[in-house]
């Protein structure tokens, strides 16, 4: 609570609005409502921090703003980049959208950053992106750009063990915090070293050793900004997001993702080069209707009826999921993190749409007109301190799984999980099959001494008790940047 003290006084102090509005919160929680609301009302300009906004398309499944709201106030960073350019990046968005907060500052313009894409976020907030080897990243046509995507392509194509042990070789370090599945964080900590010729975890850790940096990395860019956070009851959420999913369908998501698949998607799935991992086909909702896009032209109407229903159920699945990932990222990332680079946030209930004026905008303002009158706000930021500070970067290796687990968290709920107990079981048979003595010649009958005997007994009964604690045998490696 002391750091979001001295983050909101820092604001107070200034006595005019804070230099940059950021409007987070799960899909489906307002957020671009309240957005243009502040927008409007302090001479704000909207800039849009989602990954899949970016490109042109889609405009239902990504939810963009319907242009009778982008008339109420200007939008950036929305429908510029070609839909099959898989190359655009956090860094190319950072660069960009940089830029833009750059000079609505010098038109004495309001900055409000709105959106869901939590790395998109974070590269605007903190100076957690390495610098070195921009240059070539914004020039995308020099040769070494185009290195460092063949770099990529190349890597993509192996196996997360191998890139795992790849990593090991030159940066130990970032090897010991990343899981040999995390692909896309291995191959992003290859690159750097290739570029830079020097380990990923050695920038990161001169990084968090900049003045006002910390455990998130770098300082703060905008000490003084706004963080909202809209939350809700996750059952009101998740009733209003099948809601929403039916007005998308209401509204012809069906037709905009046929006609998007018969423009630039088909000709892929026929050429067996369909990614859906990569730019806009990574999108929720238009892998979960797959199935229904490339059925055959011989599928009678009930089958591909059936294949739309799925569709449907896949994309409200999808987008529930994704709403608990977002606000499990605000939690994370900002209410539980100690430190003076940890911004406030201030918290608003969106649960009751019917009192969203009351519950959501009234605050808001409220809190922003006191700051730009030098006050404190009367609502206080939200901040829940973890009881214990796990660390998330740990390493185990659980021998009787056969299977690597990173983070303090997540080792325990492995040790409590059925397969965990399950192969420990196995293990303790094991164990006392390979403990058990050989059995000796047979004695003639009647000639067994009670000594024998009773040695006999004991040690069947020492391998029968096993392991003394029954937990497994792992090893924990400490982490060191």
């Amino acid at each position: 609570m002391a750091a979001s003290a001295r983050s909101v006084q820092v604001a107070v102090r200034r006595a005019v609005l804070p230099s940059l509005v950021v409007v987070l919160g799960a899909t489906g929680t307002g957020k671009s409502k309240l957005a243009i609301e502040i927008g409007k009302r302090f001479r704000g300009e909207i800039i849009s921090a989602d990954s899949m906004q970016v490109y042109q398309g889609l405009d239902i499944i990504t939810n963009k703003v319907t242009p009778e709201e982008s008339a109420q106030c200007p939008h950036h960073m929305m429908s510029f980049v070609d839909p099959l350019v898989t190359s655009y990046t956090v860094v190319d968005f950072r660069n960009k959208a940089l830029a833009l907060i750059d000079d609505m500052h010098s038109r004495d313009k309001l900055p409000v950053v709105v959106g869901g894409t939590n790395y998109y976020i974070e590269s605007l907030l903190w100076k957690v992106l390495l610098d070195t080897g921009q240059q070539q990243q914004q020039q995308q046509e020099t040769p070494g750009a185009d290195e460092a995507q063949h770099l990529i392509s190349e890597l993509e194509k192996l196996e997360g063990a191998e890139l795992h042990k790849r990593l090991t070789e030159v940066d130990p370090d970032m090897a010991a915090m990343l899981h040999p599945n995390d692909k896309r964080k291995i191959i992003r900590s290859l690159q750097v070293h290739e570029e830079t010729g020097v380990p990923h975890s050695q920038w990161l850790e001169e990084q968090r050793g900049q003045e006002g940096g910390g455990g998130l990395g770098g300082p703060l860019r905008h000490p003084d900004l706004c963080i909202f956070w809209l939350h809700a009851d996750m059952d009101a959420l998740d009733a209003r997001l099948d809601a929403r999913v039916d007005d998308m369908l209401s509204a012809g998501l069906i037709e905009e993702l046929q006609d998007f698949h018969v423009r630039f998607n088909r000709q892929k799935v026929q050429t067996d080069s369909q990614d859906y991992q990569r730019g806009i086909f990574q999108s929720i909702g238009f892998k979960e209707f797959h199935d229904y896009l490339t059925a055959p032209e011989c599928s009678t109407q009930q089958e591909k009826d059936a294949l739309r229903d799925k569709g449907v159920e896949a994309l409200k699945m999808a987008t529930k999921r994704y709403a608990r990932k977002q606000n499990k990222w605000v939690r994370n990332r900002f209410l539980k993190r100690p430190g003076d680079n940890v911004p406030p946030v201030f918290g608003l209930d969106v649960t009751d749409v019917s009192r969203w004026e009351e519950s959501v905008l009234k605050p808001a303002l409220q809190i922003l007109d006191s700051l730009s009158k030098g006050e404190e706000p009367s609502i206080q930021p939200i901040r829940v301190q973890e009881a214990v500070q796990r660390n998330k970067r740990s390493r185990h290796m659980c021998e009787p799984c056969d299977k690597v687990i990173i983070g303090d968290l997540e080792w325990t709920a492995h040790l409590k999980s059925k397969k965990h107990q399950g192969h420990m079981r196995k293990k303790r048979r094991s164990d006392q099959s390979l403990a058990a003595p050989t059995a000796p010649p047979a004695a003639p009958e009647g000639t067994e001494s009670l000594s024998e005997a009773h040695g006999a007994t004991a040690a069947r009964g020492d391998a029968l008790q096993g392991s003394p604690d029954g937990r497994s045998s792992h090893t924990e490696e400490p982490v060191t940047s």
